[in-house]
This record gives structure tokens, sequence and C-alpha cells, in this order.
């Protein structure tokens, strides 16, 4: 599919009356945070050239990749269904620190707010929501190595802090790795490759994806 971009350069995937799907590229939050000078993100953007747009979930800054935004009040209460109800299915593509030894598994780590080291989160086997994350190795490389992820629950910096919990960080990871290993990537090694959502209004299963850039 052609890609088209919005007055602000952000690629879309896809667009039709009621979503739209980007491409989120890597350093823009995807939605407003705390001060004028976090204003600007996805959501703003995108609002100012599709009119009614609004977010349906979130990347993180960082992260890149396939990001879906609904265009009405109906398409949206339906989407963000989906993603509560753990509906949809996600893929990611990682650059992790070290040779992951495996060649697939689960991490199942609860996770909550770190209240004390803000914005991270951490794991906590009392308080923290089940947070469950599929993986398998793509490529061994030396001193790393290319996972896919398939999340099954979205929370907050859930593939970074699980990945740092097995061992291997996300190399270019700011929070969660070593100031060596955030040094050994340009930009956070993280990317949404594909997203499957059943379209609002015409219930068909759609597949969305992103070309991995590192």
């Amino acid at each position: 599919m052609n890609f088209e971009h919005t007055p602000y350069e952000i690629p879309v995937i896809y667009r039709d009356e009621t979503i739209v799907v980007l491409d989120k590229p890597t350093g823009l939050l995807s939605v407003p945070g705390i001060g004028v000078e976090k204003r600007d993100c996805v959501a703003v953007r995108v609002a100012s050239a599709v009119e009614g747009a609004r977010i349906v979930h979130r990347l993180d800054r960082d992260t890149s990749g396939v990001m879906i935004m609904a265009n009405d009040k109906d398409s949206h209460r339906e989407l963000s269904r989906q993603f509560q109800d753990r509906e949809v299915q996600k893929t990611y593509e990682a650059i992790v620190f070290g040779l992951v030894n495996d060649d697939s598994g689960v991490i199942d780590l609860p996770i909550r707010k770190d209240m004390e080291n803000r914005p991270r989160q951490c794991v906590d086997h009392e308080q923290g929501k089940p947070s469950l994350t599929n993986w398998k190795v793509l490529e061994r490389m030396g001193d790393r190595s290319r996972l896919a992820l398939y999340p099954k629950t979205g929370r907050s910096h859930q593939l970074r802090l699980h990945l740092r919990e097995i061992g291997h960080p996300i190399l270019g990871d700011d929070l969660y790795a070593t100031s060596d290993q955030q040094s050994m990537a340009p930009r956070l090694l993280l990317h949404a490759v594909s997203l499957t959502v059943v379209h609002p209004v015409s219930l068909e299963s759609m597949t969305f994806e992103s070309k991995v850039p590192f």
C-alpha cells in the first residue's frame, strides 16, 4: 500500500472514514506530556490533520512502528474494547544485549509503577498487575540478539522491563539498560512491527505492518 503523510510528516499506513493507522517515528510522544515542551505528540499532530482523530493506545516515545487511531467516538470505543479485552494481536522486534540461550520463551512477571523512580516501572509479585510476554529469537549477532516479541498484555514499559528482568535489556534503552548498553545503539531498538484488529465498522480482521528500521 502506498504511504501518504500527514502535514506533519508522520507516515500513514492506512486510512478510511473511521480509522487511521500510522508508522510512528522514534522520539515522538503518543500523547502530550507535562509542560509546553512536551505538547508535541502524535495525538496533537494527527488531530490537526485528521478531524476527530483520537488515541486508542500508546507507544513509548522512543518506540517506533504501527499505531492506530479512531476518527469517531463509536470506533474509538470499540477499538479500545478490543485492546482492553486482549483481542488484538501485536508483534514487536527488539535487539537486546547479549546472546539469548533459549530459542523462545514466556516472561510472566507482574508490573506496577515504581513510585520512587518515575517514570520507571518495577516487578512486584504482590501489588503488580499481571503481565505476559511471549518471545522468540530471530537472530544472534555477536554481543546481541534480535527477538520477536508478542505481548499478551499492554502494561507501560512491559517489553523493556521484562527483557531487562531476564538479563537482556533492549539496546539504547535510557531507563532499563546500563549506560554501556544504552550507548550500544543510537536509539531504543524496539519497533512495533504489526497490529491485527477487527475493523470497528466492517468487522473485517485487518493486519497492518511496518518495516523494522534497524
